[in-house]
């Protein structure tokens, strides 16, 4: 078994500039940067022993291979490819429409925006170019695939703790998991530090109080985290256990929009397609989990822009104005129709609906450089994979499994029977707006969470996001089990077998 040890990003920068969550050389995955106080540790990655997948080759030392021979490739006489080096050779390409838009922004390059406190957002994945954003989702696929095969020794010092704090049966849980670690201590001898929800400090069913009166020592390790703190300082946090159903862990998505920490999620809801654990038995799992590691899927998620409309300064009409043209037409580069107003990570699906209006919605579709149709229906749904069997299947969308690198879009209620669900590439940027001309405004939702009006002239954007969502395995399980869930949650094909035919003789007339 081989191990490499990697270190947190340096104070000059030179070690690792990379965001968090990328990949960085062959083996080593880099966790994030460091925060301000330290808390950020070294993390080891350690290969399976029984990696099937392996070739021997790759295991023996370099210095045992013979050299490679030099090639003795000839010129190929294939009229095609001889026609394509002379034109390379000449310089005499000549770059199509296509070509061109590989190096343009995905959406309109408008300033970005700054935060309350001043500070500069993130680059949004909606400025990247067609070619970084395609090689942004193929590096997480990539990701997502070694990360399949090696185990995270994570040196975990803060557990971040989520449930339901309606729940008091969640609540009552929550105090058992919190007593249990501040009474356990890592392979160093060092103990933990237990962040729990700022609405906890007060509750009866938690007894903060009562849980500090055990040990004096637990006053300065029990901690309460805020909104605000997931916010600015994901960081903090080594690992993230999420006590609940599916519901918790996209809260948990909702809380760290960009940088996430590994997510444990124990089964304590109604479904559980993305709940992988057993409650019962947190005690074993957890003293396996920091002691032998853990095993991290990656899940894809998107960034989801509101473009609001700009009134012009000459006080043109809206009706005059044509939304088609201001995306992808003559008016696609004016960057002052339309100003950002917000930018979401989800995991599920961003929905488009008629609100309280009492008529169906318009809405216009367009992926990339291309407008696809116009919507008159409830709704639309653009779901990720994960979010395939939320309000994507209630729509009657397809089932897609969790590993495949597509948006799901799916209409609600149409008013038309044509109108069948699509499914595209993850490359492709979708915008859904509101024509200038609609009789009336959509309602937009993140994960079921920030609803907001889109009146006539505004759109979404919507595209792969750079912060895809990490989600702790069990070691003994390194598939996700999809099949399993869908089968155990939804009855998936669930049926009596067929008898078989009685063609003994003599059998039963």
């Amino acid at each position: 078994m081989t191990s490499n040890t990697l270190q947190p990003e340096s104070a000059n920068g030179q070690s690792h500039n990379r965001e968090a969550g990328e990949y960085n050389g062959d083996h080593d995955f880099v966790s994030g940067e460091s925060d301000s106080d330290g808390l950020h540790e070294q993390l080891e990655v350690v290969f399976d022993r029984n990696d099937s997948q392996r070739r021997r080759a790759s295991l023996r030392p370099s210095i045992d291979r013979p050299s490679r021979p030099s090639s003795q490739r000839q010129r190929t006489s294939c009229f095609v490819h001889s026609l394509l080096e002379t034109q390379s050779k000449n310089g005499q390409w000549t770059p199509s429409h296509e070509g061109q838009a590989v190096s343009r922004t995905a959406d309109k390059d408008t300033p970005t925006p700054h935060d309350q406190n001043g500070e500069t957002r993130h680059m949004q994945s909606r400025l990247l170019t067609k070619k970084q954003l395609s090689d942004m989702a193929f590096g997480i696929r990539e990701l997502s695939k070694k990360l399949g095969h090696v185990r995270l020794l994570l040196k975990i010092r803060n557990v971040f703790l989520l449930t339901k704090a309606h729940d008091q049966k969640l609540i009552g849980h929550t105090r058992d998991v919190v007593e249990w670690l501040l009474r356990q201590k890592n392979a160093e001898g060092q103990t933990y530090t237990v962040w729990v929800e700022e609405t906890m400090k007060e509750n009866q069913t938690f007894d903060a109080k009562g849980i500090i009166e055990q040990d004096e020592s637990y006053r300065d390790r029990l901690k309460y985290w805020t909104n605000e703190l997931c916010r600015r300082k994901p960081h903090t946090f080594e690992i993230c256990l999420a006590l609940g159903g599916d519901g918790t862990v996209l809260y948990s998505s909702w809380l760290f929009q960009r940088v996430v920490p590994p997510v444990m999620s124990f089964a304590l809801g109604s479904l559980g397609f993305l709940t992988k654990f057993d409650f019962d038995k947190y005690p074993s799992i957890l003293e396996r989990a920091f002691r032998d590691g853990v095993t991290v899927s990656l899940r894809l998620r998107f960034e989801a822009t509101i473009m609001r409309c700009q009134c012009k300064e000459d006080g043109e009409a809206k009706k005059a104005r044509d939304l088609v043209e201001e995306i992808i037409g003559e008016d696609s580069d004016d960057v002052t129709t339309h100003a950002p107003a917000g930018s979401h990570n989800i995991l599920n699906d961003i929905v488009l609906d008629r609100g309280p209006n009492p008529t169906m919605s318009s809405i216009e579709v367009f992926g990339d450089e291309e407008h696809f149709t116009t919507v008159q229906a409830d709704g639309v749904c653009v779901a990720t994979p994960t979010g395939s069997t939320a309000y994507n299947l209630a729509a009657g969308g397809s089932l897609c499994h969790p590993d495949n690198p597509v948006i799901l879009v799916t209409a609600i209620a149409p008013h038309t029977l044509s109108f069948r669900p699509i499914i595209l590439p993850d490359t492709i940027v979708l915008r859904l707006g509101v024509p200038y001309d609609a009789r009336a405004s959509c309602w937009a939702s993140f994960d079921g969470k920030e609803r907001c009006e889109l009146k006539p002239g505004d759109y979404v954007t919507i595209s792969a996001s750079r912060f895809p969502f990490p989600s702790v395995l069990p070691l003994d399980r390194k598939s996700e089990d999809w099949v399993d869930s869908i089968s155990r949650t939804l009855n998936w094909n669930n049926r009596q077998r067929q008898k078989a035919f009685d063609d003994k003789k003599g059998g039963t007339k």
